[in-house]
């Protein structure tokens, strides 16, 4: 709970510049001097920036929590696989016990590969590979799936062990808040910087981005995997109370958007992003209807099989997959360059 209280003390603060943020400064001050260090080390060669055999696409931000990043990337690899091509994703694996490199499998167990990781698996059927270094997991990936023709990189805009040939940054409608460096604000590094694409939900007060909607599917999805429309939930909820629940960067947005969607919650639950579902004390409401995140889903079906999840779709104007498939040619010459020339601006359904 204390842990909590900080993290909502902290995302306040990091809105505007008030005090807090102003007390924090200095720190930040010092986090930018760590930051030139270690970009010096890998300019200068001390450190190094290793290279796999096809093309890496990394999708994050530069504030710290959520921005959206894992629905663009759900978004992204299905698009691609639309186009023909064969992608991969790696990815730390954020929020689980382990840290060594394995792959990820549909009925693999949420806090031993991450559960960003394991909701791309289930959604898009890509192989997915989670590894403390990045780039371990790259090359474990295209070892174990050699037909994989382009990696895309779930988080790790910082890690730069790993060499990228498109970046993607992601904001979300908090923007760059007050504009401080942590601690006291939610830059993990100096913005504007060079980035081939940006993609935000709201305002940015530089540079120019690609828009995305964001809105909750018409339909719940239960632990069985038939679906169930929001109408009828809302139409039986007189009768049944609604809960949700949610362990995401911002709870509240997802709570608002069932609220836009018509579905009367009766009690909310907030909780960090990536809580561990199995230490939670769950009371006895075998009468009321439970709401979460296909993200939360993946680690509550195993102590809820009757919550259903409600999944988030993204949509992206078709200038952003132009501008993407021009970035793909620049890659250089791949086996698959015939398929963008066919393909050119095409849209998912």
């Amino acid at each position: 709970m204390a842990g909590a209280a900080l993290r909502q003390t902290l995302l306040g603060a990091w809105q505007r510049r008030g005090l807090l943020a102003w007390l924090l400064w200095p720190l930040s001050l010092a986090y930018l001097c760590l930051w030139h260090v270690r970009h010096l080390l890998y300019r200068t060669g001390l450190k190094s920036t290793e290279r796999v055999q096809v093309p890496v696409i990394v999708v994050g931000n530069v504030v710290a929590g959520g921005g959206g990043k894992t629905p663009l990337v759900i978004a992204l690899v299905q698009h691609l696989q639309a186009m023909g091509l064969h992608p991969g994703v790696v990815s730390r694996g954020y929020g689980r016990t382990g840290s060594d490199c394995r792959s990820v499998t549909a009925d693999a167990v949420a806090s031993e590969v991450g559960d960003e990781p394991l909701l791309i698996h289930r959604r898009t059927g890509a192989p997915v590979q989670v590894a403390a270094r990045r780039i371990d997991a790259a090359r474990a990936l295209l070892a174990t799936h050699p037909d994989v023709d382009l990696l895309v990189c779930d988080d790790g805009l910082q890690h730069l062990g790993l060499h990228r040939d498109i970046e993607i940054c992601v904001f979300d409608g908090q923007g760059i808040g007050n504009g401080f460096l942590l601690p006291a604000g939610p830059l993990r590094e100096p913005w504007p910087r060079s980035t081939d694409l940006v993609v935000r939900s709201g305002d940015l007060p530089t540079g120019t981005a690609h828009q995305v909607a964001r809105r909750l599917a018409d339909h719940a999805i239960a632990a069985d995997g038939h679906k169930v429309a929001l109408t009828d939930l809302a139409s039986s909820a007189p009768s049944r109370p609604i809960q949700a629940v949610a362990g995401i960067a911002h709870p509240q947005t997802f709570f608002a958007m069932l609220r836009e969607r018509g579905l009367p919650l009766d009690a909310t639950r907030a909780l960090p992003d990536h809580a561990a579902f199995d230490t939670l004390p769950w009371p006895d409401t075998a009468d009321a209807m439970l709401l979460c995140t296909e993200k939360d889903a993946v680690k509550l079906w195993p102590l809820r099989p009757d919550a259903l999840a409600v999944p988030l779709e993204v949509t992206l104007a078709p200038a952003f997959w132009v501008a993407l498939t021009q970035h793909l040619r620049r890659c250089g010459p791949h086996a698959w360059d015939a398929r963008l020339s066919s393909n050119h601006g095409h849209t998912p359904s």
